[in-house]
């Protein structure tokens, strides 16, 4: 089964094409209930209209571009604009409407742009400020009546009534309700009202009690996704308004707000380029068009959805939400849905095979009853006598073929995968993770490597300079020294250190509400810019002292940053910071402890380079400032030198540990989990920090980017299972690292990343993890889980929640497997050897719901275990429907039929039933039985191998409270609902060896946990 079901149910965790996915849904033949079974699958139809959508919006902007590109030649020759603005819209207070900024920026139309007077003419008109943002709260209630809200249509909550529809839409449902129908009007003719229409009633009550138990599931289910589907949607962006920087929700952008943009964000909303640096604009996302476009005063026009590929910059805001493409593309995305799990897949692909066996034993069962009827006819001569009572038989016979279908197609085993998942993605959700694919959480339970960064995951990323060597002096750093800092430094040498950190940064330091200063930006340039705070420096003057003339954002690649001042005695000078062995290689002066500058000499050199090994044998990350004077002929369309510069001082930077992350590493290694450190850091820096977390072991080696990405093929298969540190390494270097993992060596690879450059990787391994507080919007979009608290412990408790929801699934199909062959060869064999059915429709409905809905909700949102971090992982080949789950499944069932089959052949001498009701009897004695069979069925399935079912058992309120209900509604159906259930009271004896039948299966499901099989 599990080859057949891997060659045409196998689709990949992510990435599976549209013929795969078609494929299978061709292969599912007996489908109950189409609407409920594919409810949580992509909705292809709608994905091919946003594929339309892109090649339309790409042709678009291709012609808009070139039409903006030829009206600029002819520009200065153009007449005003005749454009009139609506009164509305002048009432309001502004002077252009929301139709008129949508073309201009829609349509790259720069002689409209013109026409308004440019950029800061339509600042003016929608009445904002490009250095303050908007100002005036009166006009926001104004401002979204006429520009509108920056959020996108999205699809209506369901109602409950509509999810009782959906179910309704059974066919087998609605099979057994017109034959319930058919029964009412054949039974109430016969023998009146209301004795004939205890069966017809029986099976609408059965039906009714279905629907609503399934109706109320999917209904809770909807709305955990719903709540997740929220949080995905928070984004926060750097906006000034009211004169202020401020975080603020995309959500709550208007038309004139100042929005502050950086690599690796995402465009919130269509608008204008006012100022910035080297901006690279990713616009696949809107148009599919992979070539990055350059953004700045030429190009001005910034859509929404798009992506910030480099450099920074100023946006101010112009169009929003429904009024951009990228809100009606979203429209269209959100409806075409998240792709179906290989989990969900496979079990589709199971109920398909066992619908199938179902429906042959089915007509077979029917077969038998009917001949069995016209045998006896005939015997007795009646053949041509067809009464009302022979009518409701075969009925009775028609439900009850119609029930085995019923029974016999386990339709909810996708749909537990999907109420597992809910479960515990809203679960993961309480621990800091939020997973954006479902498939993430199948897949991070059978993870065997983690590919972990090192700062904010492994480290708290809450930096401070604790150790500097400026001017060839090396110096702690502290609070209570700051003041002699200046003092021992060249004053020289301070003001280019101050002057290098304040104005080759990527963070700002501003005043915030309560008119205190504020530092915004990342840890690390935190914590620089807190450091020139600390020695004297004062960031405002110093920025408006020299001119930014260019700007090279740092680039992981490069693990560099660099800009060039223009100085206001005149004159140009280049700031360069990064990795220090990368800008020490660069340096041929360094300032001497006297201030002055000399040749960089081999003692120097090798002073600076114990100096950077020192700070990071010490666990600090180092990083290196330099400077040099450029000549005036630089232009800014010219790189920036990357030579000939003069070493300022390093800096050591410490990151603490996290606390917990030693005891994680150490979970995973127990759980077959191996953890690898892929770092940018120094060598030395990375050893450090990965021998404290315990990744580092004697047997494993720590390498470096460089020396990785020279390496054969030949060297890379011998050398990557060793590989437990990798430091100074480039995206690229990772992503090879993950891909050899993948494909080499067959690992199941969950990759952290935080940076854009990280894309590549995250999309290229099995689980991309972004990080929640340092990740960027290009790595969060490109992850399958982002962790909210960027905590490696976090990572671990996915993998456990990851490892809970396949082993639940996998209880699960064992529990429904067994009732499923046990309900059909009992009624199949007994209609074959004695003519009649001991399970009934009605009977079979509520068998039905206890395997299938309730059955879900008691073992498919088992809470994990500490064990489960004990076994090994079940990797990229692992068996779903194991041998262990086969021996238990066989075993049960074959239990549980003996046990049937002897009540029914000699239950009736065992009970001293005779009479006109002991055939009645004997029936509830199998029913009753084969009930409480399934109840202790499902306590045994809570442990696959271990003995102990008991354990954490009343934690699970969920299986309590299903395994309580269904032990009350079973005595209420045998003692009070006879007439409709077709059952009769039973005595105490009766009760107890009923009960003692369904027990008995507990100490042979254990036993049978003793013979040993193999695990795959």
């Amino acid at each position: 089964m599990e080859s057949y079901l891997n060659e045409n149910f196998g689709v990949k965790p992510k990435g599976s094409s549209e013929e795969v996915l078609q494929r299978w849904r061709k292969l599912c033949g007996v489908v109950k209930n189409p609407k409920r079974r594919f409810r949580f699958t992509a909705n292809l139809s709608k994905r091919y209209e946003a594929a339309a959508m892109r090649r339309t919006n790409q042709e678009k902007l291709r012609i808009a571009v070139l039409v903006s590109k030829a009206a600029f030649q002819f520009i200065q020759g153009v007449s005003p604009s005749d454009y009139a603005v609506p009164e509305e819209v002048k009432a309001a207070g502004f002077q252009i409407c929301a139709d008129e900024l949508g073309s201009i920026v829609e349509g790259h139309d720069l002689k409209k742009l013109k026409f308004h007077g440019s950029v800061a003419g339509i600042a003016e008109k929608l009445s904002t400020s490009t250095s303050n943002g908007l100002n005036d709260t009166d006009l926001f209630k104004k401002r979204k009546e006429i520009y509108g809200i920056n959020k996108f249509s999205e699809t209506q909550l369901r109602s409950f009534w509509i999810f009782v529809w959906e179910a309704l839409q059974d066919m087998t449902l609605i099979i057994l309700a017109f034959c319930a129908l058919v029964s009412l009007i054949v039974g109430i003719a016969t023998e009146g009202w209301p004795k004939g229409a205890h069966d017809g009633l029986g099976i609408v009550a059965s039906i009714l009690l279905v629907v609503f138990v399934t109706a109320t599931s999917d209904y809770r289910q909807s709305l955990q996704f719903k709540d997740l589907d929220k949080e995905k949607k928070k984004i926060a962006i750097q906006v000034t308004r009211n004169g202020y920087r401020q975080k603020m929700s995309i959500y709550d952008l208007l038309p004139g707000d100042i929005v502050h943009l950086g690599i690796g964000d995402q465009v919130p909303a269509d608008g204008l380029f006012i100022s910035g640096f080297s901006v690279l604009i990713d616009e696949s996302s809107l148009t599919g068009e992979s070539e990055p476009v350059m953004v700045n005063i030429e190009n001005p026009f910034l859509l929404s959805g798009t992506k910030v590929q480099d450099g920074s910059c100023k946006m101010m805001v112009t169009t929003v939400g429904m009024k951009t493409q990228w809100g009606k593309l979203m429209a269209t995305l959100v409806e075409g849905g998240d792709d179906e799990t290989p989990l969900q897949v496979k079990l589709n692909g199971v109920a398909t095979i066992i619908g199938k066996i179902g429906l042959f034993f089915a007509i077979v069962t029917f077969a038998v009853l009917v001949q069995g009827l016209f045998a006896r006819k005939l015997k007795d001569n009646t053949h041509w006598i067809w009464s009302g009572d022979d009518a409701l038989e075969m009925l009775e016979y028609f439900a009850v073929a119609v029930t085995i279908v019923v029974v016999a197609v386990p339709e909810g085993l996708p749909l537990a995968v999907t109420l597992s998942l809910a479960f515990a993605m809203k679960k993961m959700m309480n621990d800091k993770a939020l997973v954006r694919h479902l498939a993430a959480c199948e897949t991070m339970g059978s993870s065997t490597t983690i590919c972990s960064d090192k700062t904010g995951t492994l480290t708290t990323n809450h930096m401070t300079v604790v150790k500097s060597c400026i001017c060839m002096t090396v110096r702690e750093v502290k609070p209570s020294n700051a003041s002699n800092f200046g003092s021992e430094i060249p004053q020289s040498a301070l003001k280019l250190l101050v002057q290098s950190i304040f104005n080759n940064t990527g963070g700002e330091v501003v005043i915030n509400k309560e008119g205190k200063l504020e530092i915004l930006g990342t840890p690390t340039e935190s914590a620089l810019l807190d450091f020139a705070l600390l020695i004297g420096g004062d960031f405002q003057s110093e920025r408006q002292s020299a001119k930014l003339v260019k700007v090279e954002p740092f680039n992981s690649v490069k693990k560099r940053m660099g800009v060039v001042l223009e100085l206001p005695e005149g004159g140009l000078r280049a700031h360069c910071k990064g990795a220090s062995e990368i800008i020490l290689a660069n340096c041929d002066k360094v300032i001497a402890s006297n201030g002055e500058i000399v040749p960089l000499d081999e003692d120097s050199i090798k002073h600076l380079n114990v100096t950077i090994n020192q700070f990071a044998s010490e666990a600090l990350r180092t990083l290196c400032l330099a400077y040099m004077e450029v000549e005036n002929g630089f232009s800014p369309e010219n790189p920036i030198p990357v030579s000939g510069y003069t070493c300022i001082g390093i800096v050591g930077i410490k990151d603490p540990v996290r606390p917990g992350v030693k005891e994680s590493v150490a979970i995973c290694r127990s759980a077959g989990i191996t953890v690898r450190m892929v770092t940018g850091d120094n060598i030395h820096t990375a050893k450090a920090i990965a021998r404290e977390c315990g990744i580092l072991t004697d047997e494993g080696i720590a390498i470096e980017g460089p020396d990785f990405r020279e390496k054969s093929e030949e060297e890379l298969q011998k050398l990557i299972p060793k590989i437990q540190v990798m430091a100074r390494s480039s995206p690229l270097d990772k992503h090879t690292l993950v891909k050899h993992l993948r494909t080499t060596f067959d690992e199941v690879v969950a990759v952290t990343g935080d940076g854009t450059n990280d894309a590549p990787a995250l999309h290229e391994a099995d689980i991309g993890l972004a990080m929640g507080i340092a990740g960027t919007e290009v790595a969060k979009e490109s992850a399958d889980v982002i962790i909210l608290d960027d905590n490696f412990s976090t990572i671990v408790t996915v993998a456990k929640w990851g490892r809970s929801v396949y082993i639940n699934i996998q209880k699960f199909v064992q529990f429904q497997l067994t009732v499923n062959i046990v309900a059909l060869i009992v009624n199949f064999s007994s209609a074959c050897l004695t003519g009649n059915a001991p399970l009934t429709a009605v009977q079979l409905l509520w068998v039905n719901m206890i395997m299938d809905t309730l059955g879900a909700l008691a073992l498919a949102t088992e809470p994990p275990n500490e064990d489960l971090m004990k076994r090994s992982p079940v990797g990229r080949r692992g068996s779903f429907i194991s041998n262990v789950m086969w021996r238990n499944i066989l075993g049960q069932s074959l239990y549980q039929f003996i046990v049937i089959w002897y009540l029914q052949a000699e239950g009736k001498a065992i009970f001293h039933l005779d009479g006109p009701g002991s055939d009645l009897i004997l029936n509830t004695l199998i029913f009753n039985s084969f009930v409480f069979c399934q109840v202790f069925n499902e306590i045994s399935s809570r442990e696959m191998e271990k003995l102990d079912v008991f354990k954490g058992i009343l934690e699970n309120y969920v299986f309590v409270a299903v395994l309580s209900s269904t032990v009350i509604f079973q005595i209420i159906i045998v003692e009070f609902l006879g007439t409709f259930a077709n059952t009769s009271p039973l005595t105490l004896a009766q009760w107890f060896l009923s009960i003692f039948i369904g027990f008995l299966g507990m100490p042979i499901a254990a036993a049978l946990k003793l013979i040993p099989v193999g695990s795959t």
